[in-house]
């Protein structure tokens, strides 16, 4: 039976044939490693939504509240990151994140919506 090492520190591997680690803090930090730019992608991309939605629903008190586009880029507001589309009959697009929503009324206007 060859020695098997573990595949983070190289030590000596003992127990169930199958075993990679010699422990689980090798096994965490291992995996850790092996995820971290897809975790990161989406640590990140979580963050900036989460940003989008506290920016929508600080400016949006009554349900309907209409802004400007200014006042959501200064903000910091990103209009590339939502989380779904709604497309009405009459064929108006509303983007959401989470529950709070926006309308294009025009190129400088926008109508905040919270979905019940």
């Amino acid at each position: 039976m060859s020695d098997k090492k573990c595949l983070e520190c190289n030590e000596k591997v003992i127990g169930r044939i199958d075993k990679k680690f010699c422990s689980d803090y090798c096994r965490n930090t291992y995996n850790n490693k092996v995820n971290k730019e897809s975790k990161n992608l989406i640590r990140n991309t979580n963050n900036r939504l989460r940003k989008n939605h506290k920016i929508l629903t600080d400016l949006n008190i009554s349900g309907k509240t209409k802004v400007s586009r200014r006042k959501l880029f200064d903000k910091g507001f990103d209009f590339k990151f939502i989380t779904s589309l709604y497309t009405t009959k009459t064929g108006n697009t509303y983007y959401y994140v989470y529950d709070q929503g926006y309308l294009v009324l025009d190129t400088e206007l926008y109508l905040l919506v919270k979905q019940d």
